[in-house]
């Protein structure tokens, strides 16, 4: 690999060098590289690129080193910062109930919780924006306001990376998209513009309203359900077994119009199992759900890999 001359030319090679790494890898590095050595740049005026790049050679390391390193360090974040698996299961019993020891299931049902939340500050924030950004057209505010909302959904996007990173275990940036500083400014803005993750952070944002809406229905609706139903021997017992209001000799029947049935403590075990089973597969769900919401997020938030 030839000696890089420039910082630009620096960037490529190591980008070159981490094909086929994680997106999310990617950007970190390139965001690290370069703000490192524009830090270095900085400190030493009167030293050209090429001059500073031969310099840190030694120190920084040259782009196939750099990018060794952070294969090497992001396998090692990531074994150590793995949840250890559940032991496999071979029986379909034991996949079915083992859903209950992996801890990014719980991490999935948190986030669709989140969700109605977070899926409503995104949609006003990105219809809102756009909405007055449009108004402002015409004015001479119109194009500054314009492009500090569009800064404004690419700082959300890296929030909202965190918190699918830390929720849904998958691996997102934890650095703004790489934009090469010696730009000028209007190219800076004219490639912030281009860029198709800038686009697709809006779709993302304004998908997370009716996204959230279905998680938060989803998760409490099940869940409400499922323990409901496990607390029915404990209902049962206080003689507050709610299938309807017909009172009859201090007991709740039902009526199906073949006549009216009191439950006992045969019906009270059925609904007990059957929340029992209806929570697991509640969770199997939920995990399913994070997993794809992951990948979602991953497609439509991470700046492309491509050299």
């Amino acid at each position: 690999m030839n000696t890089p001359k420039t910082i630009k030319e620096y960037l490529a090679q190591l980008r070159a060098a981490l094909a086929g790494a994680d997106p999310a890898m990617i950007q970190d590095a390139l965001y690290d590289a370069e703000d490192h050595l524009r830090s270095e740049l900085a400190a030493n005026p009167g030293m050209s690129e090429a001059d500073l790049l031969a310099s840190v050679a030694t120190s920084y390391g040259a782009p196939d080193e750099v990018a060794e390193i952070y294969r090497t360090t992001e396998q090692t974040v990531v074994r150590a910062l793995r949840t250890p698996p559940p032991r496999p299961r071979r029986s379909l019993a034991g996949r079915f109930f083992s859903v209950a020891a992996d801890p990014h299931t719980y991490g999935a049902l948190f986030y669709m919780l989140l969700a109605l939340a977070t899926g409503i500050f995104y949609f006003t924030w990105a219809v809102v924006g756009m909405s007055i950004s449009l108004g402002f057209a015409f004015t001479l505010i119109g194009i500054p306001f314009f492009l500090l909302f569009m800064a404004s959904v690419r700082g959300l996007s890296l929030v909202e990376s965190r918190i699918v990173e830390g929720m849904l275990g998958v691996r997102m940036p934890r650095r703004p998209p790489y934009m090469e500083q010696d730009r000028p400014w209007l190219k800076r803005i004219g490639a912030m513009l281009s860029d198709a993750r800038t686009w697709a952070t809006l779709l993302y944002m304004t998908l997370m309203l009716p996204l959230g809406i279905a998680y938060c229905v989803i998760a409490s609706v099940l869940t409400c359900v499922s323990l409901a139903l496990l607390l029915t021997p404990l209902a049962m017992a206080f003689n507050f077994f709610g299938w309807g209001r017909n009172f009859v000799d201090g007991h709740v029947t039902i009526d199906w119009g073949f006549g009216q049935h009191i439950p006992g403590w045969g019906d009270t075990i059925t609904m007990f199992i059957a929340g029992f089973l209806l929570l697991f597969a509640t969770l199997h769900l939920v995990r399913a759900i994070g997993r794809m919401h992951g990948a979602l997020a991953k497609h439509l938030l991470v700046k492309s890999a491509r050299v």
